[in-house]
């Protein structure tokens, strides 16, 4: 890669299985690291599901180093109950990297799914094939892993997009 690049994970939270996805980028490229799943089971109390995803984000992540994290905001259904677990699993998505110091961003699923299938409805299914396509390399074991990758590749736009008008503002003021 030329430049420096920086390590992102995305994260995909779900109570059941949260996927999860990391690349590097050096602003012009991107380059595929690794993705996966961390699971809960199902049989198992809440909190005891909270914590298997606890350990397996916080295993990922020290296992690989990424800097910058990626997290997809959450969307309100109409079961309460399931909105509630997906925003508590994604407390825990948003403290693993917390806990390490590396600085997170959120981003909507429209502007996640814009940003790599080019509309803000893609199905899972584009999302999956759109992410082969930007990293040939990945092979997502599950859906969820392919929409983590896309959260990372969105981040990693989106910091491009605002370096360039960090820069565009400089150079108006006659800066370096």
């Amino acid at each position: 890669m030329a430049g420096e690049a920086i390590r992102i994970i995305g994260i995909d939270p779900g109570l059941r299985r949260t996927g999860w996805g990391i690349i590097d980028s050096d602003g012009v490229r991107l380059a595929y690291v690794a993705c996966g799943s961390v699971c809960s089971d199902d049989g198992e109390a809440l909190g005891v599901r909270l914590r298997q995803l606890f350990d397996g984000l916080q295993e990922v992540l020290a296992r690989l180093s990424p800097v910058e994290a990626a997290i997809e905001q959450t969307f309100v259904n109409r079961d309460a109950s399931a909105t509630l677990k997906l925003g508590q699993a994604r407390g825990i998505a948003m403290l693993v990297p917390a806990l390490l110091g590396v600085s997170i961003a959120e981003y909507a699923p429209n502007a996640i799914k814009k940003t790599v299938v080019g509309a803000g409805h893609g199905d899972k299914v584009q999302i999956r094939a759109m992410v082969a396509r930007l990293l040939p390399r990945a092979a997502p074991d599950s859906l969820d892993a392919a929409d983590a990758l896309a959260i990372a590749i969105t981040h990693a736009h989106c910091r491009s997009w605002r370096r360039l008008e960090a820069a565009v503002a400089l150079a108006a003021r006659g800066g370096p």
